[in-house]
């Protein structure tokens, strides 16, 4: 039989396989078995699963809570990967979005003042523009405007928000009326408790532990027990519970109107531009990975799964939980020889199984997720290398987006502060012949926000 890793790098064709199984999800022609699948769904869902505890507590900070946005982002999960396998037949698990999570909780809740109901119908008609800028073509367009050096700030910058957030609840960084920011005492217990977690995580991942950060977030959770930063558990109850957590209280509690009114086109703007093009950035990377794109560039299906994407951002919204994306951790299942939905549904599967585990959210600190948030924001760094600092009229733009995200506490800001300032740098030194048409749409968008805003 061929292995998995055999699999991945070509060596031998998979032997035909028989049943309806094999044939839905084409395992033998995309060279697969149904083992490799399953053991690589098992893989991704063990490399991701770490959303399904830091996802809550970001939006609990949003004021929902914590044990509906648990059953949210599992049951939100659940259905979206589910799709995404049955739909689109990819590898492909997919899960609320980090830095989408963060703009949810601290830019538009914090920051702007809104209820979580009112954010989350935000979310809602940002699933609804995503479908229809796919189903319409418009996607691409807005795709191929948006040049390559502000793709790859926003994820430079949304990192460094994210691990802004971390070394924040970690209570490494703390306020300072002198200077703003300043290190906080890490040698008191839930600092020092983080810093392990983080030093554990780093150690775990670099050894390329799978589940590296699920095993982080449980050690540094019974390390913060032991030392007395959070309680414990004191019945079988407090950890598994066979009551499938309720939904009651978040459960199409999306106020819609209330978003339209408050006319909020700049924050279901900035979710829709934040998903379109971390979602296609990633579904793109791991379809090559897996050897999905043809001869000719095509990705099969790729419009399928960023309509279940859009999809599933609806559902999330409409059950309690924030826009979804595909995760890059999808490619440690890859790399163990998954091609098709199957490796997605394993892992589908593998979520809602999580749902008895619901109780244990409540012992679980920040202490032991603020190190998740840290390094993933240094994961996103890497898109720094796709940035040329050879033109001064992009390296300001990116430099402005990348640093008011976290300096502002709003990824809009720093969208804003970007795009602006590249499409006037660009118009300024004769350079205009470079800008798409789109530039000076979305560049006028966020002007008129920003006047509106002011007054």
């Amino acid at each position: 039989m061929t292995t998995g890793k055999e699999v991945v790098q070509g060596k031998a064709p998979a032997p035909r396989q028989n049943g309806s199984l094999d044939h839905f999800f084409k395992i033998t022609e995309r060279n697969s078995t149904v083992r490799t699948e399953i053991l690589a769904g098992i893989t991704t869902f063990m490399t991701m699963s770490y959303i399904i505890f830091v996802n809550p507590l970001i939006l609990s900070d949003a004021g929902i809570p914590k044990e509906a946005a648990l059953a949210a982002t599992i049951y939100a999960s659940v259905f979206c990967t589910i799709l995404m396998a049955l739909w689109a037949n990819f590898p492909v698990a997919v899960a609320p979005g980090m830095g989408l999570n963060a703009f949810f909780a601290y830019t538009v809740v914090l920051g702007e003042g809104l209820s979580w109901q009112t954010a989350l119908g935000a979310v809602f008609i940002s699933g609804i523009v995503f479908f229809l800028l796919t189903i319409t073509g418009i996607r691409q367009m807005i795709v191929d405007g948006i040049p390559n050096v502000l793709k790859s700030a926003i994820g430079v910058g949304i990192g460094l928000f994210i691990a802004f957030i971390g070394f924040k609840n970690a209570g490494i960084v703390v306020a300072s009326d002198a200077t703003t920011v300043a290190l906080g005492n890490i040698t008191s217990k839930g600092p020092l408790v983080a810093i392990i977690g983080l030093v554990l995580a780093a150690f775990l991942m670099a050894k390329k532990v799978k589940g590296s950060l699920l095993i982080s977030i449980i050690v540094t959770t019974i390390l913060a027990m032991i030392v007395g930063v959070v309680g414990h558990p004191t019945a079988v109850s407090d950890v598994i519970s066979l009551k499938l957590p309720s939904l009651s209280e978040t459960f199409l509690a999306m106020d819609i109107v209330g978003a339209v009114k408050y006319g909020i086109i700049s924050i279901i703007f900035s979710f829709t531009i934040v998903e379109l093009f971390d979602n296609l950035a990633t579904l793109i990377g791991l379809t090559k990975k897996a050897g999905l794109v043809d001869k000719n560039g095509k990705i099969e299906n790729l419009d399928r799964a960023l309509q279940a994407d859009s999809i599933g951002t609806m559902a999330s919204a409409a059950v309690g939980s924030t826009a979804l994306n595909a995760y890059v951790e999808n490619a440690t299942g890859i790399a163990e020889g998954g091609r098709t939905g199957l490796t997605a549904l394993t892992a589908g599967i593998l979520f809602f199984v999580m749902l008895v585990f619901a109780p244990i959210i409540n012992f679980i600190p920040n202490a032991a997720t603020a190190p998740i948030l840290i390094l993933v924001g240094a994961l996103m760094l890497s898109e720094i290398k796709e940035i040329s600092f050879d033109d001064f009229t992009d390296v300001i733009p990116v430099f402005l987006t990348i640093i008011l995200m976290p300096l502002t506490y709003s990824i809009a800001e720093g969208l804003a502060f970007g795009f602006v300032s590249y499409t006037i740098l660009k118009l300024l030194t004769g350079k205009g012949k470079q800008l798409h048409w789109i530039m000076y749409i979305i560049s006028i968008a966020f002007i008129i926000n920003f006047i509106m805003a002011g007054n």
